[in-house]
């Protein structure tokens, strides 16, 4: 980290004297992360909440901390950003108000230091909000690390076809047209979906451009998050490893509400607003109304397959030991180990996968043209 503590000085009037050479790199590190993120960026946010937590839990006044790495910034848009939090503050908005009043901050955030704010641990939460953008950035580093190469593969095959069927086999239809005969099946299968590819070839990339569009339309609609959601918990490994990701942030949150000493159904509407997975969304809406008319958490998450038997096992034996933040601190270390397993397996066994694909793919296109090319070298045809 960038900041010495031993050259902040708890009173404020004297906190502005730590030496700038000494304080330098605090956010030299965040500058270098490129995004191409309108907000501010993951990576950026897990050294903000890292290093403003260090700095109050050393005694340092919000005001302070943030004047202490405004001054080191060196990314303009970054400065302006965090200058503007730091007036809104001084302007009488507490620090979660003048974090959402930038739009750049998810309500995750907001409600995380805003729990903090109230129960007067806003360090602790800071510090929990470090690590859950670091483990963000980390488990989307290593899916990216799985799936880049596949989908490179894939991309690549997929243009390899359209190649081989809007220009190669054109050249071989006409070819096979000097020699007025009836084609194997094969090689009239290929020839019909090549003239299909170019007589559409334009209709196709309009749909898939019109395609891209309403999905960035309508990403935020409950309807289609609603319907995506369900198609892909559907899908073999990949509705798994969705799964395990929104289960974790469900018991991250929990864990850190309820270690807050936050209510139990204050956490539970809470969480409802600072997850955005609209399967735990509607079950914890029930879940709300169940624990307003007696019944045990446990009980009521039995009802949704979202959550799994032994997390509702678990979490019955802690409602009985009063011991449900450390529960969920536990389920989110367990679900956190099984994504990253999964993730990494995931990824070994789709990269054959997708190599067998394009050779299945490219193979068949191959034998289907040449078929016709051996049986007239044979006498056959």
């Amino acid at each position: 980290m960038g900041i010495n503590i031993k050259n902040i000085d708890n009173h404020t009037s004297t906190s502005k004297q730590v030496e700038k050479n000494d304080s330098k790199s605090i956010l030299a590190i965040l500058n270098q992360d490129i995004s191409f993120n309108s907000n501010f960026p993951d990576k950026k946010k897990e050294q903000f909440y890292s290093e403003i937590s260090l700095l109050l839990a050393a005694g340092t006044d919000i005001k302070t901390a943030l004047e202490l790495i405004v001054d080191e910034t060196e990314k303009e848009k970054d400065k302006k950003l965090l200058e503007g939090i730091k007036n809104d503050i001084i302007n009488g908005l507490s620090f979660s108000e003048a974090l959402q009043k930038t739009g750049k901050f998810t309500d995750y955030e907001f409600y995380s230091i805003k729990v903090g704010e109230e129960s007067s641990r806003v360090d602790v939460v800071l510090s929990d909000l470090s690590i859950y953008f670091k483990r963000k950035i980390d488990q989307k580093r290593k899916l990216s690390s799985a799936l880049s190469y596949p989908i490179v593969l894939l991309a690549t095959a997929l243009g390899m076809v359209v190649f081989l069927l809007k220009f190669l086999v054109p050249m071989f239809q006409d070819i096979f047209k000097s020699f007025n005969k009836e084609l194997p099946g094969i090689t009239q299968f290929v020839i019909d979906a090549s003239e299909t590819i170019g007589d559409y070839f334009l209709l196709i990339l309009l749909l898939i451009a019109g395609t891209f569009v309403f999905v960035y339309l309508n990403r935020k609609k409950v309807w289609f998050k609603t319907i995506t959601a369900n198609l892909v918990l559907r899908i073999p490994i990949i509705g798994d490893i969705t799964k395990k990701i929104y289960l974790t942030r469900f018991c991250h949150s929990m864990n850190l509400l309820i270690s807050t000493r936050n209510p139990l159904l204050n956490s539970i509407q809470l969480v409802i607003k600072m997850i955005d997975y609209q399967p735990i969304q509607v079950a914890l809406e029930q879940v709300e109304r169940d624990i307003m008319n007696g019944k045990l958490l446990n009980e009521s998450m039995r009802q949704f397959p979202i959550f799994p038997k032994k997390m509702t096992s678990l979490i019955k034996v802690a409602e009985e030991v009063n011991k449900l933040d450390a529960i969920f601190k536990n389920l989110d270390e367990q679900y956190s180990k099984e994504l990253e397993h999964q993730s990494e397996m995931f990824g070994k066994l789709l990269e054959p996968f997708v190599i067998l694909f394009i050779s299945v793919i490219v193979g068949f296109i191959v034998i289907a043209m040449y078929i016709p090319m051996m049986e007239i070298n044979t006498g056959l045809f």
